[in-house]
């Protein structure tokens, strides 16, 4: 799912902005690094939902990030 060390930078800057569901699934997955399986087990629903969630949870991030490049300007050697 994505450069792993990527999303959690712009979830550590943009994840305030997404819905709590999409913050849950986010900090389950990267932060305490559980499969989709146990995560999909604790919610009571399939993995396919988590890994969708998830997915849409990312692509938001990315859209942030292309609108609002904070990340980028915190890069190491990023100019601005």
């Amino acid at each position: 799912m994505g450069n792993r060390l990527h999303v959690i930078r712009l979830f550590d800057t943009y994840g305030g902005l997404l819905t709590a569901r999409q913050q849950r699934l986010m900090r389950l997955y990267y932060h305490d690094d559980l499969s989709l399986a146990e995560i999909a087990a604790r919610g009571r629903v399939s993995r396919q939902a988590v890994y969708d969630g998830l997915r849409r949870a990312i692509e938001e991030l990315t859209r942030l990030e292309r609108h609002l490049g904070l990340v980028r300007q915190q890069a190491p050697g990023a100019l601005g």
